[in-house]
């Protein structure tokens, strides 16, 4: 891609495209071509040749005749490679998928959003069957963060290529899955804005499951406005039904236990001076305790975690085949952990879980959102997490946790990166609201946006 559109917002590339200024035929040659020239070769499983030009080519035509199907129109976008595609097999980050069944069909949220318009260029690497929150995947290689200047630095997962996708400027946008923070730590850790809508916001017909009650889909992109727009159409919507809020009716409530244990120094400086920026803003700002925190990692530790337990029961017969031998021996260490999970303890979780989410959503006032740190560091070195089993199952618990809180609570949620770290690394600002409170969200994460990202990210931005 040339640099004229490398890095550019859905909103920057809408505006050339519907005012006839770039040609999506154009966008999807260009697209494909810095794909293929790219140095990393680990973001991209699968380019989308053919359907992306054809795509391209009904955009182009409909554009000429007058009859755009709105501001997406010819826009590309990247899936996780768990994301149905017609025609092909659904390998979910595994090469033990390779020779499955071709889709019939693209998955529901796919033809949702080649009805937009969009432009699908191509699968992304994840972390296999989606299962850590690192991003690493000894199959497909795995994608390094490219905002690292000093070593290789891990992208965050589970959606990795998903992120390295958009932060490298190959796509405007990416579509990922979030299970204990999926969408929002791979975001965090390379400076994007990564949306985690409610658990059933959007259908998952055609989408290769982790944990049946945690899973939830959103886009990962460059604003709120972007995410705003694919979540109208990921809807079928034709156009978004977001109201933006007034800064001065806000109010944000910062948790005062766990999720600030063993931050980086950098991250707690990054997250403070947003605070001050929001509250300069006119954003209500209180600091409390969720005794609902403890109470979900006690729940965690005694019965076990409930995607770990859903998790070993989607993957049990392969577990005990000779598939595991091919399997990343992380990911099926990991599984085979759900089978300590009693059914007397499965349902207790589920009966606990929902009485915490009533709970917290009890503690909150009508206008009010909670936020803290996405995670409490930056993107760490990919070396030692390649080389040591034991820190690699450290670093994942602690980069899952913030984010894991949401998804136990059935939290919408969007993190906005609010700053620099360790290492000039970004730092993630994750603003959650509860179920069903999208449009609430997304409506004060669009207000609130400017304050929160204003900081120096021209490195993160090129």
């Amino acid at each position: 891609m040339t640099k004229t559109h490398l890095g550019k917002s859905i909103a920057q590339l809408s505006v050339l495209i519907q005012s006839g200024s770039l040609d999506p035929v154009a966008l999807a040659e260009e697209t494909l071509d810095a794909i293929r020239t790219y140095e990393d070769q680990a973001i991209f499983t699968q380019l989308l040749e053919r359907r992306a030009k054809e795509e391209a080519a009904a955009s182009s035509k409909r554009l000429r005749e007058g009859r755009s199907r709105g501001l997406l129109d010819g826009i590309p976008v990247a899936w996780k490679d768990l994301f149905a595609i017609a025609g092909l097999p659904t390998t979910a980050g595994s090469v033990v998928l390779a020779d499955a069944a071709p889709a019939e069909h693209d998955a529901d949220v796919v033809r949702a959003l080649q009805a937009a318009g969009m432009i699908a260029v191509g699968r992304v690497n994840m972390s296999e069957f989606a299962f850590s929150g690192l991003g690493l995947n000894p199959h497909y290689g795995t994608p390094l963060n490219p905002l690292a200047t000093d070593v290789p630095r891990i992208p965050g997962g589970s959606s990795s290529g998903s992120a390295v996708a958009v932060a490298a400027g190959l796509v405007p946008v990416a579509i990922g899955t979030d299970t204990g923070g999926s969408v929002r730590i791979p975001s965090a850790f390379n400076g994007l804005v990564g949306y985690k809508a409610s658990h059933g916001r959007y259908s998952m017909g055609g989408v290769f499951p982790l944990s049946t009650s945690l899973d939830s889909l959103g886009p990962l992109c460059r604003s709120v406005q972007d995410a705003i727009w694919v979540d109208a159409a990921m809807r079928g919507r034709f156009v978004p039904e977001i109201e933006r809020a007034e800064a001065g009716g806000l109010s944000i409530v910062v948790p005062t236990n766990i999720v600030m244990d063993d931050a980086q120094d950098g991250v707690l400086a990054a997250f403070e001076a947003t605070l001050a920026r929001l509250s300069a803003a006119g954003v209500k700002i209180r600091r409390a305790a969720f005794p609902a925190f403890e109470r979900l990692f006690e729940l965690m530790a005694e019965y076990g975690p409930l995607v770990t337990a859903e998790a070993f029961v989607l993957h049990h017969r392969r577990l005990a085949g000779p598939e595991a031998q091919a399997m990343d021996r992380r990911v099926v260490a990991r599984t085979r952990l759900g089978e300590r999970t009693t059914l007397i303890g499965y349902l207790e979780t589920l009966k606990v879980r929902e009485q915490l989410i009533k709970e917290v959503a009890a503690t909150l006032g009508p206008n009010e959102f909670i936020a803290y740190p996405t995670v409490a560091h930056v993107a760490p070195a990919l070396g030692p997490l390649e080389a040591n089993d034991e820190l690699f199952i450290k670093i994942n618990g602690r980069t899952l946790r913030n984010t894991a809180i949401g998804n136990f609570l059935d939290w919408c949620g969007v993190s906005l990166p609010c700053g620099a770290g360790e290492g000039g690394m970004p730092v993630g600002f994750l603003l959650s609201a509860p179920k069903n409170h999208d449009e609430r969200l997304l409506g004060a994460a669009l207000t609130l946006e400017e304050a929160v990202t204003n900081v120096d990210c021209s490195r993160m931005y090129g």
